[in-house]
């Protein structure tokens, strides 16, 4: 599982190192195409499956127990809360030195506060997102906890069909009522990546394993399904919780539903430590494409690399600061705020 996070975080890197990279080479008179081997933003719909997974997977203990949803949301807050909280400050921060950074103009209070609070709020510009974007994938994360919760006290089966039906209805709404924002945010048919994932960890707990040709197949048909880019915006396009959505929980299928020790020791270890730091990746990444951009721009670098050279100096440049920040600050306070919720109990 750890292997997919890092390989989802590094297609959501690689998505946004090539739209600089475009413009890194506008500006240095290069040409540059970008890849379309695989839809790269879509390794979010590979953390949303995933999440669906994980919930399913790691609340076990909690499943009809009374007041399970308190522990369930102060656990996710402790994991989610502190570095979002920390970046979207840094990203302020850094606003007021360098005000063209933020691309819709200052935002008001409430979107600060909006943002702060995982509330979809639209900002000057028209777009709802939070003034740090990447949060807007938090925002379905955090709806979905809170959904989650208020069934978490059902047994597993009866909690998981609750929260199937009550997104699946949401989502079905919107045929029939307009709704105003947040509600409008969180109808999105995205959310439904979330029972996928709930679906295929329904499936794991009967017991299902695969062999490990037919976890390959698996990985193979995901990864050809998403080349095939079939949620693509040309106006034929599936909705993006079936065409990425889909082969993102063939993805986890393979993942998850495989026997223990399959896979080489030391590889596992390598991208496993990239995994354990793939939040930090994903809320981190632009800062070092920006700062990178920058430097290829004004030396020699860029000329010598060209924006190739540049694409991977970003996967390599972001995934160090991941690698640096989830060591040194992110699983120390992890460890410490768990520690301290685990003692009031």
């Amino acid at each position: 599982m750890q292997v997919l996070r890092a390989l989802a975080a590094l297609m959501v890197v690689v998505h946004h190192a090539q739209y600089d990279a475009g413009a890194l080479a506008e500006r240095l008179g290069f040409a540059f195409t970008p890849s379309h081997l695989l839809p790269w933003l879509s390794g979010v719909d590979i953390f949303f499956v995933i999440s669906g997974f994980v919930m399913v997977h790691a609340s076990r203990p909690l499943f009809g127990t009374a007041g399970a949803w308190r522990m369930f949301l102060s656990r996710r807050i402790v994991r989610i809360v502190p570095l979002y909280w920390g970046v979207t400050t840094l990203y302020l921060a850094v606003a007021v030195v360098l005000p063209q950074v933020l691309n819709s103009g200052w935002p008001s209070l409430w979107q600060i506060v909006a943002s702060y609070l995982f509330i979809p709020a639209m900002r000057a510009d028209g777009t709802v997102q939070p003034i740090y974007s990447l949060g807007w994938t938090l925002n379905f994360e955090m709806f979905f906890y809170l959904v989650f919760a208020a069934a978490i006290a059902l047994p597993r089966r009866h909690a998981v069909l609750a929260v199937t039906l009550g997104l699946a209805l949401l989502v079905a709404s919107r045929a029939f009522v307009v709704w105003p924002l947040p509600v409008a945010y969180w109808s999105d048919p995205i959310v439904l990546e979330f029972v996928l994932g709930m679906g295929v960890a329904m499936i794991r707990e009967t017991g299902l394993r695969l062999s490990g040709a037919a976890r390959v197949l698996l990985v193979v048909a995901g990864f050809a399904l998403l080349h095939l880019d079939l949620s693509a915006a040309d106006g034929t396009a599936l909705p993006q919780f079936i065409g990425y959505g889909g082969p993102a929980a063939m993805l986890v299928a393979a993942a998850v539903l495989g026997r223990p020790n399959e896979r080489p020791p030391a590889v596992e270890r390598a991208l496993v430590a990239m995994g354990d730091a793939s939040y930090a990746l994903y809320l981190l990444h632009p800062f070092a494409i920006r700062a990178l951009r920058e430097v290829f721009a004004r030396s020699p670098l860029g000329v010598w690399l060209g924006p190739w050279g540049y694409v991977a100096a970003c996967v390599v440049a972001a995934s160090l600061l991941a690698l640096v920040v989830y060591q040194w600050l992110e699983r120390p306070l992890h460890q410490y705020l768990r520690a301290r919720l685990t003692s009031r109990r």
